[in-house]
């Protein structure tokens, strides 16, 4: 029943974008990260950033209008980011993006992978792989239980996520290897959320089994 309302909520961008702002603090926790590891701001205009599963476009006002692409699977999301940011945003699969090989300089992902089993994530990876740089950066960020007992909302909110694919810190370093190398890993608490953050670097190739 929980999950079915939260489905629900979830289908409705205005309802599910203000529950989210309510229960992350605005997202300070992630906006503060993205400046820190991406400088967005920083000879604007040079770089393009993709925002992978950019959702209701949360994120979009953390960079250049000019030098930003958010995409998601979700048409009904897309939409509402559109009306409400002025930037480019379109609806895509991570499992065949229509964007040109080496066309970005760095990307976001926050909450997305958890969400995808590890055939789909492979593949996403890949993808992203193609069409960022080499060298370039990829920023994710991914829900965690809460390290302290006392958050007691942010155990709450941890057990209602719907992702049905939360992964150990080793599984997610296999699954960065082949296509990223871990340059940085933190935890960050937004509003009542916990996350853990990986600043990854494009390697030049794909790493291939022996």
């Amino acid at each position: 029943m929980i999950q079915q309302f939260l489905t629900h909520l979830a289908a409705q961008p205005t309802l599910w974008t203000t529950l989210r702002r309510i229960v992350e603090a605005n997202y300070r926790g992630e906006r503060s990260t993205i400046a820190a590891e991406l400088a967005p701001w920083s000879a604007p205009g040079t770089r393009r950033f993709l925002d992978f599963g950019c959702g209701t476009g949360e994120f979009a006002s953390s960079f250049p209008a000019q030098s930003y692409l958010g995409v998601d699977l979700s048409s009904v999301y897309v939409r509402h980011a559109a009306l409400r940011h002025r930037a480019s945003f379109a609806v895509m699969d991570g499992l065949a993006l229509a964007l040109a090989d080496q066309s970005f300089d760095a990307a976001l992902i926050v909450g997305v992978i958890h969400h995808l089993d590890d055939h789909a994530a492979r593949t996403t990876l890949a993808e992203l792989h193609r069409v960022l740089k080499p060298g370039s950066t990829m920023l994710v960020l991914e829900d965690i239980p809460p390290p302290t007992w006392w958050n007691l909302p942010g155990h709450l909110m941890h057990w209602l996520d719907r992702g049905s694919a939360i992964r150990s810190a080793a599984d997610y370093e296999r699954l960065f290897a082949p296509y990223f190398e871990i340059e940085q890993f933190k935890t960050i608490r937004s509003g009542i959320c916990d996350y853990g953050v990986y600043r990854l670097s494009r390697t030049a190739a794909p790493a291939t089994s022996s």
